[in-house]
């Protein structure tokens, strides 16, 4: 028995060194793609000496005697601390992920490929001047001189996901960059999601009323009715069962809730303390880890220019120089239509335009698929544009038989000089050149806002479709294909988007509201990324005569939603402070628990607190219960809340109370009836999860943000290690926008917001801050792959300085790139 006991110890003991050696393996392997930021390293397509400063924060203050150089100095970088990412958002836009991953990502794959992103970015350069031309060339080239290090050092393949995908990594080239621009564009339109969702209402509802009700219009001057979708094709109905849109991580198409949005404000010397001017930007987009935004400083020969860029594309999206501030938001411009295309019955090949039949654009490609065999796939292109499958956002669902659905979107363009725009705009110095330079934009549109030394100003900038007045849907609906009047004439000219300079007020900002009304077809669009926090903002800024960047930086964390102030004193009207009190332990006892909670709430959706988590839980249940019955299945594509439904149905807008009741039952239910059971299923929702302990609630705990990695978040282990949950306040419709899941589980879970937040101040242009949600590496043993985080969350900020002096002061590091030659 003892030497049975010896051997089980011994054998244990050699487990237990094995795993020790095998873990250390590992972490030496992971480890040995750690950048090392204080180096001397000689690469090639290198003229002159290239220098990368990284301060305390790890952001590159790259230094060059040329621009070509800084470009160049900034793809270092990029691959330095982004390797995955890039490989991975390239991937994605070239229609190759499958490579790597094999069928789980085939289906992003195939609707890429239909997409064509690649082949239109290739084309696109051409369309590039010179200028542009050499910026992307020398990014590319500073790009694979980090993988020629990495291959000639043996530097644990750049990454340490490359060592669990076998994925090698092809040299960069110039037009990657513009296909990852242009796959932003996909992950921020969300019109093509919201022209199907209107068609299968449109279909479900027979009263037009209720329809305005559900998809409201922005507040402004009306809106002239509109066709029913069963108007178009007379035989419509629903063509087919819809199965749930659940997109793949990687999938740049999101929902229309979780399409783009973002905050932008800015006040003149008039309105400004200090009397210079100061712009707030914080773009709002997916959370993930590492977060999309990577701040960087470029020394061009123009000036130094700071902010935030995206790795691939060598451009400070959003950001500052010595004279000119810029930040971008979703402008929601209507830059998408969905065609139904008839196919000739007598040959399949063709469909049917103005002129007749005519054959589609056709083309093979194939998908070569991890561990099975390739894919042939056959890409078809109308004069409208690509042919997308039936799956894709339920487009089966509004599709009549004979038929096939295309797309027309300006993010398609095969002359697109977006990046030429951005890489002019960084060396612009005054509001006018930064508009002149912001013209040559085209997808995806944004609302720029523009501040120099004395004014400021925003502008719609992206190609805005020309549309015939006599377009049957507008455009907010599928339309028939071959109807020469739906079909688009062009775009119409620069000078016709939307600007604002030097306002008289002094204070400009976009919340994604509603900028402009005008009648179709010179409208902007029929959809607007938001209607409430434009109204906290109007408020903030409004309640003082004069702003700092301190009062920029309230405004961008301020949590109080006027959401809940304006609808809780609607839906409760009939609910407080009525009946006597009930015996403990029972559900009146609770809802009456509740409902004092919320009467000495002042709607600050405040991580630490209850009352946030029992409001939109109780705002989740009223919706459901309003729209169940009626829509049915239907009712799954409304996950979020939509305050100017709930609104116009307890103000009984057009008859809208008429939601309230369910039609199915015989009694009469009143919106009271209505709130009290949706109260009733919230509080049992809570108890089931949280539990009855109400004044011990945090909303914290259930708005976590997910800063997920895409593809490591899922295994399990490894989640804990790549995965940064927070406990996070905000909420759908506070201007620090916490974006809610929506979807079961964790309905609550923060998944998209703020991953980047800049004040710049030009009365001092080096108090300037930002920071973004995550941290500068991609790689999850670097201390700097979370180091932002928790700045993030408490509302902290790091210094924006184009002083060199800050910069190398406590660095980090500092890398020499040397020419090979030298």
């Amino acid at each position: 028995m003892a030497l049975v006991f010896r051997w089980l110890i011994r054998l244990a003991a050699a487990l237990l060194v094995l795993s020790v050696l095998a873990v250390s393996m590992v972490y030496w392997l992971a480890s040995r793609s750690l950048p090392d930021y204080t180096a001397e390293v000689r690469v090639p397509n290198l003229e002159r000496p290239v220098e990368i400063v990284r301060d305390n924060a790890n952001v590159p203050h790259v230094f060059g005697s040329e621009d070509a150089d800084v470009f160049f100095g900034l793809g270092f970088a990029h691959a330095q601390d982004r390797l995955w990412q890039m490989t991975t958002l390239r991937r994605t836009a070239q229609g190759r992920l499958s490579e790597v991953f094999g069928a789980t990502t085939l289906d992003v794959d195939k609707l890429l490929r239909r997409f064509d992103i690649y082949a239109l970015s290739v084309a696109s350069l051409e369309a590039m001047d010179e200028k542009t031309q050499n910026a992307l060339r020398a990014y590319a080239a500073g790009v694979n001189a980090r993988l020629d290090q990495i291959n000639d050092d043996a530097l644990g393949r750049g990454a340490p996901e490359m060592f669990l995908f076998n994925a090698p990594m092809a040299p960069w080239r110039p037009a990657d960059s513009v296909a990852i621009i242009k796959l932003m564009g996909l992950q921020l339109s969300g019109h093509l999601d919201a022209e199907v969702v209107r068609a299968r209402i449109s279909l479900a509802l027979p009263d037009e009323a209720r329809i305005r009700d559900i998809l409201p219009d922005a507040p402004g001057a009306g809106v002239a009715a509109l066709p029913k979708y069963a108007g178009l094709f007379p035989t419509a109905r629903q063509f087919s069962q819809t199965v749930p849109f659940k997109p793949h991580p990687l999938s740049p198409f999101k929902r229309t809730a979780l399409a783009g949005a973002s905050n932008a404000w800015a006040a003149a010397p008039s309105r400004s303390a200090s009397g210079g001017t100061l712009l707030a930007n914080d773009p709002h987009l997916g959370f993930t880890a590492p977060a999309i935004w990577y701040l960087a400083r470029l020394e061009l020969q123009s000036g130094g220019v700071i902010g935030a860029t995206i790795p691939g594309v060598p451009v400070v999206l959003t950001g500052r120089s010595a004279d000119l501030g810029w930040g971008l938001t979703s402008s929601y411009l209507d830059d998408q239509d969905v065609y139904i295309e008839e196919i000739n019955p007598a040959n399949r090949e063709e469909y049917r335009t103005p002129d007749g039949f005519k054959k589609f654009l056709t083309r093979s490609s194939i998908i070569n698929v991890k561990d099975q065999d390739p894919v042939t796939l056959t890409l078809r292109w109308t004069d409208n544009g690509p042919v997308l499958p039936g799956s894709h956002y339920n487009l089966a669902s509004v599709t009549p038989p004979g038929h096939v659905v295309s797309v027309n979107w300006t993010v398609l363009s095969q002359r697109d000089t977006t990046l030429q725009a951005a890489i002019e705009l960084m060396s612009a110095k005054t509001v006018g050149e930064g508009i002149a330079a912001a013209s040559l934009f085209i997808a995806p549109s944004q609302n720029l806002t523009l501040v120099d030394r004395e004014t400021i100003a925003m502008k719609t900038i992206g190609a805005a479709p020309k549309r015939d007045p006599n377009h049957q849907s507008q455009g907010r609906m599928p339309s028939p294909g071959w109807i020469a009047a739906n079909r688009w004439q062009g775009t119409l000219p620069f000078t016709a988007n939307p600007g604002f300079v030097a306002p008289a007020g002094g204070i400009l900002g976009n919340t994604n509201n509603k900028t402009v009304h005008r009648p179709f077809p010179n409208h902007m669009s029929f959809l607007w990324g938001d209607t409430q926090r434009i109204q906290r903002w109007q408020r903030l800024m409004q309640g003082r005569q004069v702003h700092t960047r301190d009062s920029f930086i309230e405004a961008q964390l301020d949590t109080v939603s006027f959401t809940a102030r304006s609808l809780l004193p609607l839906i409760g009207a009939e609910l407080w402070f009525t009946g006597e009190a009930a015996p403990a332990g029972t559900t009146e006892a609770l809802r009456q628990r509740a409902l004092t909670l919320l009467a000495g709430w002042s709607g600050e959706m405040n991580e630490h607190l209850p009352e946030p988590l029992i409001y939109a839980t109780w705002l989740r249940a009223l919706q459901d219960r309003l729209i169940r019955d009626e829509l049915g299945p239907l009712a799954t594509e409304f996950e979020h809340v939509e305050p100017l439904f709930i609104e116009r149905v307890f103000r009984d807008v057009e008859g809208a109370s008429a939601w309230c009741d369910v039609f199915q039952s015989a009694p009469v239910e009143t919106c009271a009836d209505m709130a009290r059971l949706a109260l009733d299923d919230a509080l049992l929702e809570i108890s089931q999860t949280y539990g009855t302990a109400l004044e011990s609630l945090r909303w914290g705990d259930a708005h976590q943000a997910t800063h997920d990695h895409p593809v490591l978040g899922q295994v399990p282990v490894l989640r804990y290690f790549v995965n940064i949950r927070q406990s996070t306040s905000g909420g759908d419709h506070t201007l620090m926008r916490g974006r809610t899941k929506g979807s079961a589980p964790n309905p609550f879970h923060n998944v998209h917001g703020a991953g980047y937040r800049g004040v710049y101040d030009f009365a001092d242009p080096d108090s300037s801050v930002f920071v973004t949600s995550t941290g500068q590496s991609g790689h999850f043993l670097s201390r700097h792959y979370d180091d932002l985080a928790q700045l993030w969350r408490r509302g902290e900020y790091i210094p924006m300085s184009l002083d060199q002096d800050l910069a190398r002061a406590a660095s980090v590091g500092v890398t020499q790139l040397i020419p090979q030659n030298q």
